[in-house]
């Protein structure tokens, strides 16, 4: 026996010293002693408070020194030879459960979740095995009784195990020896192993979705067996409640028990019926009738599709059958029509060969002529001129190849030029009115905008800004700063930029809101400059200029106060152009503004 500690480097507790003791122990001793040493386990848990961060403490201790791992072995081992026999085992079984429930182990969690706890399950299941074989050997015995106790104390062991660790519920259902526990016809036994049976099915209702038929039809067989061949209530309630549990929990064995067990309507309904678990058999009763009624009604629908495609399928034929004539009518039109195509191709096909023959025959008769021309005329000229002749003809015909071929490039090269040409034409086109855009909205913003841009300044005047700027930085030039003052510099740029930064989306707001207000008050100032004359003005008009801004109601009461002063002024005092200030006694009497008003002369707030 080995135990290998494996504490982690940054351990947050310090081991307990029970825990410690019992590892150099199970060291020292004896193969046969193991089981009796780990039972101290039980006690070592059990000084804790159910809950408390002691015991989950002491559980990964007795994990990190090997203490459960070595549980998970010796649970293997024959406790015939062994103190207490099978008693120990299922004290052992029992401490295990406790120790894996609610552990959830820093180190090695995957060999933890992947190997240990389904080899726990496992040697709970087999030594469960070997407990009921031998309580069904000696079921006469006085040690019967012992046995049992036993039996049940590692069932309820393995229910804690997997209730702690849903995971486990689909490994235990799958398992061959869960089925062999199963399989029994001892009363309290196989009541104990069905009542493991329930209580994986409250652990985890789902897990019978990702279980194939294959293996659940073992279980559905040992109970329906079990309710047919049992008259013992114990065992009919077990059997009863584990498979409504089943069927509620799996809508679709409802289907499966109702077709695979056809008479168990009737021998739950005779059997069992008045034996004290009449509730859950009539709720599985009712359950099972209700799929016999929809597997009627499943038929019937069936039946009834039949007769509906038989009557369409006799009603297309028929209906088939009175357009044969006309079908066959189409057809020989498509053929007939298919084979005077034909023949126009190849009526088509000979008379193509037909004119490539003479042209053939063209350009034959028109080589022999070319030759007998050249034969005429080498008859014809003299014999010293006979170069010369050859000469003048080969640049003819250089002349003329040269020349087709020259109209040939320029006819192709203005076709493709006349396309560039109009796309560039195009291209300009569409700049132009874009330009023209561009300006025409570029004058307008200029126009609306109250702010004009800054002229930029000559080449002479940044020269001499650049020279006075020079001569600046030479008579004062920057001093050194040292490590401290740069620090205390960078420290302050850092708080000025904290501040910009918590202050800037208030400042952002500000400045929307002014620009809002500027466009607002430029919209009003446009309407006022193109209003109609006081004489030609309507209501309309009026409406249209009563505006709730009250600058511009304040503006407009003291331009319209200057003009009626202005033109009460003597003619001498007209003479000038220049802008006069208003006078303090008359921003004086302007009153309070209200909204939703128009000022006009000579009216007073009521």
């Amino acid at each position: 026996m080995c135990l290998v500690r494996k504490m982690s480097a940054g351990a947050a507790h310090n081991p307990d010293r029970r825990i410690l003791e019992l590892a150099s122990k199970l060291t020292e001793s004896s193969h046969d002693s193991d089981p009796v040493l780990l039972l101290t386990l039980r006690d070592i848990l059990q000084s804790a408070a159910p809950g408390s961060k002691s015991l989950q403490n002491l559980k990964e201790d007795s994990y990190s020194y090997g203490l459960v791992q070595y549980c998970v072995l010796v649970l293997k081992q024959d406790y015939s030879r062994v103190d207490g026999r099978w008693t120990t085992a299922a004290a052992l079984a029992d401490v295990l459960s406790k120790c894996c429930v609610g552990l959830d182990p820093k180190n090695d969690a995957d060999e933890f979740y992947s190997k240990l706890l389904p080899s726990a399950a496992v040697n709970m299941l087999v030594l469960g095995r070997r407990i009921q074989a031998r309580y069904v050997r000696s079921v006469k015995d006085e040690k019967s009784g012992e046995l049992l106790r036993c039996f049940r104390l590692v069932m309820d062991s393995l229910c804690w195990l997997f209730s702690g660790h849903v995971q486990l519920v689909e490994l235990v259902w799958r398992q061959e020896h869960f089925l062999q526990l199963l399989m029994t016809d001892d009363v309290e036994s196989g009541t104990a192993v069905m009542s493991v049976l329930q209580a994986i099915l409250r652990a985890n209702s789902s897990v019978l979705h990702q279980i194939p038929e294959e293996t659940l039809h073992p279980i559905l067989d040992e109970l329906v067996y079990k309710l047919s061949a049992s008259s013992n209530p114990v065992t009919g309630s077990s059997a009863t409640r584990s498979l409504l549990l089943m069927v509620e929990s799996n809508p679709q064995l409802v289907r499966i028990v109702g077709t695979r067990y056809k008479g168990l309507r009737s021998l739950l309904s005779k059997q069992w019926t008045g034996k004290g678990f009449g509730r859950e058999l009539s709720r599985l009763l009712d359950i099972l009738y209700s799929s016999t009624y929809q597997q009627e009604e499943l038929q019937r629908l069936h039946r009834a599709a039949c007769v509906i495609q038989a009557v369409w399928r006799g009603f297309r034929i028929r209906r088939r059958i009175r357009k044969l004539p006309g079908a066959v009518t189409s057809l020989q039109r498509s053929f007939r029509s298919k084979r005077d195509q034909e023949m126009k191709q190849q009526k088509r096909q000979r008379e193509e060969e037909d004119l490539r023959e003479r042209m053939k025959l063209q350009r034959l008769r028109a080589m022999r002529e070319f030759r007998e021309k050249q034969l005429t005329l080498l008859e014809i000229v003299h014999a010293g001129q006979m170069d010369k002749h050859i000469q003048e003809t080969q640049e003819r015909s250089a002349m003329m190849i040269q020349k087709l071929w020259r109209g040939y490039r320029e006819r192709r090269q203005f076709l493709r030029q006349k396309q560039i040409l109009k796309q560039y034409k195009a291209a300009v086109i569409i700049q132009r009115a874009a330009m023209r855009l561009l300006k025409k909205r570029r004058l307008i913003r200029e126009s609306l905008s109250p702010w004009k841009k800054h002229q930029d300044l000559p080449d002479e005047e940044k020269l001499r800004l650049q020279q006075k700027v020079d001569a600046r930085l030479q008579l004062h030039p920057a001093q050194q700063m040292s490590l401290e003052q740069s620090q205390d510099l960078h420290k302050k740029v850092q708080d000025r930029l904290g501040q910009f930064l918590l202050t800037r989306k208030q400042q952002q707001r500000c400045e929307q809101r002014r620009e809002a207000l500027l466009a607002h008050i430029n919209t009003d100032i446009g309407m006022l400059m193109g209003a109609p004359s006081l004489k030609d003005a309507t209501e309309k008009d009026v409406d249209l200029f009563t505006s709730r801004s009250v600058p511009v109601a304040l503006k407009a009461k003291q331009c319209h106060s200057t003009m009626l002063k202005r033109s009460r002024w003597p003619w001498w005092k007209k003479l000038s152009d220049e802008f006069v200030e208003e006078n303090d006694s008359i921003r004086g009497d302007i009153p309070d503004l209200e909204h939703g008003i128009i000022f006009m002369a000579g009216s007073k707030q009521p």
